[in-house]
């Protein structure tokens, strides 16, 4: 009856139409829903697999292997002192710290002094100038690796904090997993509902993109990198030649990890959750600044693929609960799925970083947060003819020849 009524109200060949944009639709949220599935249960399932540290047990006794840490400090007057006051309190013995005063302008050189005065132990390497053809955090990074004489380096910033453990933990994985390259999951301390739904947005997105339970696989094409925690064999830095490389590239850390990985090193990646914290950004504001050097060069400054993926966030992320409201009958039941399997992902994901209920409404609010970015991040790189960042302009044309990231 209601074939016919609607036969005769708007014609045979409106309805055709209808039909056929239904069935469109009917494929489409289907398609959309195993996608997303599937996705999620990789995540879950891969996630389950990675190594946590908590189980590594500490290695002090015997001749243990020296650590070189390497840290680059740039305007980070309010983190610095806590930050090193925490790797310091290592109880592994074997290591030195490399302090690299990159530039700064704050109150960063009179921190770091007294510092020094009370660790004498700390040294500290002054940078005035940045050479030509470098960004800043790699020319740091590789001059402090340069005073470095340590069996294994550490990257880390300025603003992570380490339990007591850690350097232990991680020397013991190193050896006893033959290693040449470890990196650690850290776990976000900021506060605010916001900004903990933008990095559970982007910390999913990221586990999806570059899979760190497969990179301990040698046949994957998968490699890791955090800036927070990555460990390598001096030796093998050195021989791959340090950050020369990816002197230019904004992602150094995971660049550092391609690196080592397509080399034929061996790396991993472990959850370090009550290990490696830090309070990544400090308001919603912060992060969507703080991102804007790192989310075009995430797609080597190529408008296509960026777009890309801008169009899939609104497709997985953003269309499926409109269309809870817009459709009924199978298409609504499918959009339904879509958006409880992401919503049960990220809550899971919110409970495991210990964010508070209130992050869970902002959950709807932060995939157009993350359009947002793509597109500012494009349009200001565009419009500015490349990045700037502390302080430096580095033109879109150099940043251009750096080794793919993704492809």
């Amino acid at each position: 009856m209601l074939h016919l009524w609607l036969e005769s109200k708007y014609g045979p060949a409106m309805l055709d139409n209808l039909f056929s944009y239904l069935q469109v639709m009917l494929f489409f949220s289907g398609l959309i829903f195993f996608v997303t599935l599937f996705v999620t249960l990789e995540v879950a399932i891969g996630i389950s697999k990675m190594t946590n540290l908590k189980n590594i047990p500490m290695s002090l006794a015997g001749d243990t292997p020296k650590i070189s840490v390497i840290v680059p400090a740039c305007n980070e007057e309010k983190t610095v002192a806590k930050a090193l006051e925490s790797l310091l309190d290592q109880e592994y013995e074997n290591f030195e710290i490399i302090v690299v005063n990159d530039r700064s302008t704050d109150n960063t050189n009179e921190v770091l002094d007294g510092l020094q005065k009370r660790y004498p132990q700390l040294r500290i390497i002054t940078i005035t100038d940045l050479p030509p053809g470098w960004l800043g955090k790699s020319n740091a990074l590789r001059q402090g690796a340069s005073y470095a004489c340590g069996e294994y380096l550490l990257f880390t910033d300025a603003d992570i904090i380490m339990e007591r453990s850690t350097f232990s933990r991680a020397v013991s994985a190193m050896i006893d997993s033959r290693l040449d390259h470890l990196s650690l999951v850290f776990k976000n301390t900021a506060q605010g509902g916001l900004l903990n739904a933008m990095m559970l947005e982007a910390g999913g997105g990221l586990f999806s993109l570059f899979k760190p339970w497969r990179v301990k696989d040698v046949k994957s094409r998968f490699f890791i990198g955090v800036g927070a925690f990555n460990m390598v064999k001096a030796q093998v830095y050195h021989v791959l030649g340090g950050h020369e490389s990816i002197r230019m590239h904004p992602i150094d850390d995971i660049m550092l990890g391609k690196m080592i990985k397509k080399s034929g090193y061996y790396q991993d990646c472990y959850l370090a959750y009550d290990f490696v914290t830090v309070p990544w950004y400090e308001s919603p504001g912060a992060m969507v600044n703080g991102l804007m050097k790192n989310l075009f060069a995430l797609f080597n400054f190529r408008i296509l693929p960026a777009l890309f993926s801008v169009l899939l966030v609104i497709v997985v992320s953003i269309f499926p609960l409109w269309g809870v409201f817009l459709y009924d009958g199978a298409v609504q039941g499918f959009f339904i799925a879509i958006v409880l399997c992401r919503l049960t992902s990220l809550v899971f994901g919110a409970w495991k970083m210990g964010y508070s209920v209130h992050s869970i409404p902002w959950l709807f609010v932060a995939p157009y947060l993350s359009v947002y970015m793509i597109v500012k991040a494009i349009l200001l790189t565009l419009f500015n003819d490349g990045i700037d960042w502390r302080g430096t302009h580095y033109p879109l044309s150099l940043l251009r020849k750096n080794p793919p990231l993704l492809w």
